[in-house]
């Protein structure tokens, strides 16, 4: 089973909703930050949005407003609620679990791409 998997990406015109999954498997879910990256074709990885174990949330700059991280403890997965999307959000978008914190592994999903177009 892989660790961190995500799910959900596609296609959507600007202005229009998408929601990302991350599905975790095999790791202490409450004991890892979970955050989302993204990476753009020629661009540095960027952080999205980040969730705690307690639940707290951060939200980088060009997205705050718009996107929402949640998580479902129950089901050890983390969601991104992606609205008023932009031709600028489409980029892959990675899940993480930071375990370093609590002296856990670090896991990397593989990706899904979003591409806003019309």
């Amino acid at each position: 089973q892989v660790p961190v998997a995500e799910s959900g990406g596609g296609l959507v015109q600007p202005g229009g909703s998408l929601r990302l999954s991350c599905a975790t498997s095999g790791i202490i879910f409450a004991r890892h930050i979970m955050r989302w990256y993204r990476q753009a074709p020629g661009k540095e990885r960027e952080l999205v949005a980040s969730i705690t174990p307690g639940g707290s949330t951060t939200y980088g700059d060009s997205v705050k407003g718009r996107f929402t991280i949640s998580k479902d403890n129950t089901k050890s997965t983390v969601y991104l609620q992606m609205n008023a999307l932009k031709p600028e959000d489409t980029a892959v978008y990675y899940c993480n679990a930071e375990g370093a914190p609590f002296h856990q592994p670090d896991y990397w999903g593989q990706g899904t791409q979003v591409t806003v177009s019309s």
